[in-house]
């Protein structure tokens, strides 16, 4: 009788407990069984959550999914509200690739640079969670993006010997890629390194290119049909540390590089008619570019200091990036028939130079309950060189020559207050920067320049959860834009149908932003709807003119942008091992040039649907198919047609503690080829492009990962860090 009562008290305590309302300051709702317990015969289940939202992120508990112990973590992210990731790997935050992508908080580079490849060979087992901060503080906010990836590690707990994942791949695009993730503990120090390679063929990197270009004010059409490719080995390392010096102080450091080098390669016909149709010259083009290299470096310091108090702390970092960039092109013509130009060929070598020094200190102390106060200041050094030569094959081999360098200097402070009571969150914030710039020309061809700038950047968002699974939040933002050195050096690039040019004397966009975010979150459905509108009044444009039959290329800040976007995202279980998730994007763009007196209106839908089923024998079926419906602003003068992409995956896992994993992957097995059409209507220039690649056609591939160790810990990185992401055109730290 006692062992009955006993019983009988367990069982209903854990029923109770199973079923009361889960916190919201921790967590939301759940859609996978985290736990089970049999007590004679009955089998007890508890909930644990998967999807988190606070007032500025929506997180995705990565431990809670059983799919974790076996997957990487690019494989988590086609989970994640609002991300999507295509059949190449690319990942789009609330659909455009305008984001930010962070680990433990802080801006990473290597990520930015190569996260497909990075992310692919990250264990899965060694993230807590993924969080998309929707609605950045006025401590990043300033920074040009729309979104944050915030990739959060395990925390840190004893660690013996190494744990990692080492991984393989290969398709029958002859696409080779093999990574590895490491990880171990010395003493109070821990020590990581991601390292990866990818070998990229000739065949699986094939291109095809058909073009038609119409000038408006001659009526000649000009036709070409180009293949190429671009064959190539890419590297990428990465290595963390971190050192534990106190309780109260943590030092932690990285450095890493990517780099490449390509034997790009390719030409075809050209041809220009007249009106009638009638042939005015053709040629045959050939170029190759035997040295197309870029190097990226990054190196990164933080020291943190956690005050007595709880959540006060004091964080110091510096931040080093460094890019070089050379491109050698050599053009050749040939069978030329009317040929209008003197020369038969050009050497095109341009190299670039950036150059990043970043110091920064945040400091936030909790006030009283449900206040917080983070403030904080900010100092860029950024220096960009471009050297850029071109030689003409004519008779007297002319050449021409440019270098321009351009130097910025940036300030800025931060504040940021929290709030928090019952129901209600907010948080509002106001940065301020200000920015010197500089053009040398050290050839002495044109007249230096120098210009300064100031922006006041506010940003506020309110939450009110109306109850424990629906919550409803008002965001306002504001975010920059700088050219690069793109953008910026006017150096003249020649074709014999194009010229292109930057412009010395671009300045900074504006854009700002207003949403009304909703979302719900239950056992078996999770739901968001994310209506917003964004508006720029000067955003930096293509300037697109033709004086006879060449077309003309530079920027300007003349464009004014509107749009008005939902964004959807539904997760639904309709069953323990099925999962069904979509992520939508509707849009309506306005591009705008009071200018030249054009306006361009687009709508279109971007869907992303998945969908999984687990099988017996630890067989997992998978299958995505994304793509655009309607048309999609290109920029002023063009937009993209619709398209699709889809694949399948079958994924059976092996070994103790499922340590090897192979899957088989087939993208868009009933198609052979997948196009990419886009079209521009207006201007002086009318075009018609249809671009096919390799890469985005029919392949299978086999993928094998195993894993080693127990991965209980990883680097610890200070909860803020340097985070540089504001440039629009030219090589920089990031994408």
């Amino acid at each position: 009788m006692t062992k009955l009562i006993i019983t009988t008290i367990s069982l209903l305590g854990l029923v109770c407990n199973a079923q009361t309302p889960v916190d919201t300051t921790t967590v939301e709702e759940t859609d996978t069984a985290a736990w089970s317990i049999t007590l004679e015969g009955v089998t007890v289940k508890a909930q644990q959550q998967l999807i988190k939202q606070e007032v500025d992120r929506i997180g995705y508990d990565v431990q809670a999914d059983g799919d974790s112990k076996t997957n990487n973590v690019m494989d988590m992210l086609r989970k994640v509200p609002m991300v999507t990731v295509d059949g190449e790997d690319n990942i789009l935050v609330r659909g455009n690739q305008s984001y930010k992508i962070y680990k433990n908080g802080h801006y990473d580079p290597m990520l930015s640079k190569n996260a497909k490849d990075v992310l692919k060979a990250m264990p899965a087992s060694a993230v807590k969670r993924i969080e998309v901060i929707t609605d950045p503080g006025a401590r990043e906010d300033a920074e040009g993006v729309n979104a944050i990836l915030n990739i959060v590690m395990m925390d840190r707990q004893r660690m013996d010997g190494v744990t990692g994942t080492v991984r393989a791949a290969h398709q029958t695009t002859n696409y080779t890629s093999l990574g590895t993730y490491l990880a171990s503990q010395l003493g109070k120090a821990i020590v990581s390194v991601d390292y990866g390679y990818s070998h990229m063929s000739k065949k699986g990197t094939m291109n095809t290119l058909h073009k038609e270009r119409t000038y408006v004010n001659t009526g000649n059409r000009e036709i070409s049909d180009n293949e190429g490719s671009n064959p190539g080995n890419i590297h990428f390392a990465d290595l963390n540390a971190s050192l534990d010096i106190d309780t109260l102080n943590l030092l932690s450091a990285s450095f890493g590089g990517y780099f490449y080098k390509m034997d790009v390669l390719g030409g075809g016909l050209r041809s220009v008619q007249d009106a009638a149709g009638n042939e005015l010259y053709h040629c045959i083009e050939q170029y190759w570019m035997p040295s197309y290299s870029h190097h990226s470096w990054n190196g990164r310091m933080d020291y943190e200091h956690k005050m007595r108090r709880a959540g006060e702390r004091l964080t110091l970092s510096y931040m080093l990036a460094l890019t070089r960039q050379h491109t050698e092109q050599e053009t050749n013509y040939t069978e030329m028939v009317n040929f209008p130009f003197n020369y038969d060929g050009f050497l095109l070598n341009v190299s670039e130079r950036f150059t990043e020094h970043t110091f920064q200190f945040d400091y936030i102390r909790p006030l009283w309950e449900g206040h917080k106060l983070e403030v904080g200041t900010k100092y860029i050094d950024r220096s960009n060189k471009s050297e850029n030569s071109q030689c003409f094959y004519d008779d007297a081999l002319t050449t021409t020559s440019d270098a321009f360098d351009h130097t910025m200097q940036i300030a800025a402070a931060y504040a940021d207050y929290m709030w928090s009571r019952d129901k209600w969150s907010a948080r509002a914030g106001l940065r301020y920067e200000h920015s010197y710039m500089r053009g040398h020309y050290p050839d002495g061809k044109s007249t230096d320049f120098a210009k300064h700038l100031n922006d006041w950047v506010p940003q506020a968002s309110v939450k009110y959860q109306i109850d424990d699974r629906q919550s409803l939040k008002l965001v306002y933002t504001t975010t920059i834009n700088r050219p690069g050195i793109t953008y910026l050096n006017p150096a003249i690039s020649t074709y014999p149908s194009s010229v292109q040019y930057g412009n010395a004397q671009l300045g900074s966009t504006r854009s700002q932003s207003v949403g009304l975010p909703y979302m719900y979150v239950g056992q078996h459905l999770t739901l968001q709807i994310f209506p917003q509108y964004r508006w720029t009044d000067n955003a930096l444009g293509d300037i697109v003119y033709a004086l006879g039959d060449i077309r003309y290329h530079t920027w300007g800040n003349v464009l004014r942008q509107r749009r008005w976007q939902v964004e959807g995202y539904i997760q639904w279980k309709p069953f323990d091992n099925t999962t069904l998730i979509a992520n939508l994007n509707f849009s309506s763009n306005l591009y705008e040039s009071r200018e030249q007196q054009l306006k361009q209106r687009c709508n279109s839908l971007f869907c992303y649907l998945y969908a999984a089923q687990k099988l017996p024998w630890k067989l997992q079926l998978s299958g995505y198919i994304f793509g655009q419906i309607g048309h999609s602003s290109v920029d002023l003068y063009s937009y993209s047609e619709p398209w699709n992409r889809y694949a399948f995956t079958l994924q059976r896992s092996f070994l103790s503690e499922d340590r090897l994993t192979v899957s088989l992957l087939a993208c868009a097995p009933f198609h052979k080829d997948m196009h990419y059409k886009t079209r521009t209507t207006q201007g002086d220039v009318l075009c018609r492009e249809d671009i096919v690649n390799a890469q985005n056609g029919r392949y299978l591939k086999l993928s094998v990962s195993f894993r080693f160790g127990k991965l209980k810990s990883s680097v610890k990185k200070t909860d803020t860090t340097i985070e540089n992401d504001d440039l629009q055109g030219g090589i920089t730290r990031g994408k």
